[in-house]
């Protein structure tokens, strides 16, 4: 699996990574000891999790796999903090919170360090200077080697990273920004992707399948055992079944038709493919679900079909990304 560089950092991930949301959950250990297992010997490093995942479950199983069967020294571990279970604030990004929840991720993760450690998302009650405080205070005290954040509008990662930039100081440059990106989700190209850019700022695409309605499995109704057909899950999943999604998902199955590939294939490799991306994380529920996925090493999508697909996926973006004077 190729590795490539997180932004404009020496921090190298593979061009896929293996994402954990349901560990824990849906998924137990037998099944994620398998799925780790697949995903290292295809050459995976990046994992992905967050303190928040199945209420810390997600670490703790993480944690239990690599006492043994992949070393730790492998991988590029990476974790988030910053939600919390509260219905009056959803998010605490204040410097005690954080360095409190990193120092359990870590206990959980059974790791002196991770590789990188992301803000969950942006709080409105946290100054982002102390939020960004916290991320130096773990880099210097050697708990994470690498920071970045999650879920952040284009302005709110413009200042971001323009303050660990420019501020008086050692400060650490973001590395790696986590936003949902796929062909049925292209918001971030309106501001957040090209700050990214601009900033040396990698994406890591999370939900890079749509949700998995880009699989194609919804195309005749919604399996039982899916996302879709759990009434506790289906609200994840219903944003991307109307009739603009049917029409990408549509084009998308042609293409990859066309190429005699499974569509989840294709629409990981545009993903994975667009300019500023490091690498997409995907989730499975097993090692034969995350096999077909990362089937995708070594696809090369012709231009015509990567251009076919930007032209029925391309978002709406009027004023003021263009020219008002021709609007």
């Amino acid at each position: 699996m190729e590795p490539r560089h997180l932004g404009r950092t020496g921090l190298r991930v593979s061009e896929i990574g293996l994402g954990t949301l349901g560990w824990g959950g849906n998924v137990q250990e037998r099944d994620a000891a398998d799925q780790l297992k697949t995903f290292w010997e295809a050459g995976g490093t990046l994992v992905d999790t967050a303190d928040v995942y199945a209420d810390g479950g997600a670490e703790y199983l993480i944690g239990r796999l690599l006492d043994g069967l992949v070393p730790r020294r492998d991988l590029v571990l990476a974790t988030k903090a910053g939600s919390v279970p509260d219905p009056d604030r959803r998010f605490d990004c204040s410097r005690g919170h954080l360095l409190a929840a990193l120092d359990a991720s870590l206990e959980r993760l059974g790791t002196d360090y991770v590789d990188l450690w992301q803000v969950h998302a942006f709080d409105p009650g946290t100054p982002l200077e102390e939020t960004l405080q916290a991320l130096d205070i773990a880099i210097s005290t050697g708990r994470v080697r690498y920071a970045g954040v999650s879920n952040y509008s284009g302005w709110q990662l413009a200042k971001a990273a323009t303050w660990q930039l420019a501020a008086p100081g050692a400060r650490t440059p973001l590395a790696g920004m986590q936003m949902e990106y796929s062909l049925l989700q292209r918001g971030v190209e309106r501001e957040v992707l090209p700050a990214a850019l601009d900033l040396g700022v990698g994406l890591l695409p999370s939900s890079p399948l749509g949700r998995g309605v880009l699989t194609g499995k919804y195309r005749g109704g919604l399996p039982e055992d899916s996302r879709g057909g759990d009434e506790r899950l289906a609200p994840f999943v219903a944003p991307y079944l109307d009739e603009t999604a049917d029409r990408i998902v549509d084009a998308l199955t042609t293409a990859a038709d066309g190429l005699a590939l499974p569509p989840l294939q294709v629409a990981l490799a545009w993903v994975r493919d667009r300019p500023g991306v490091a690498a997409p994380i995907v989730g499975a529920r097993t090692a034969r679900q995350l096999s077909e996925a990362l089937s995708v090493v070594g696809l090369i999508l012709p231009q015509e079909i990567s251009r076919a697909l930007d032209d029925v996926s391309a978002p709406v973006h009027r004023y003021p990304d263009h020219d008002w004077s021709e609007l």
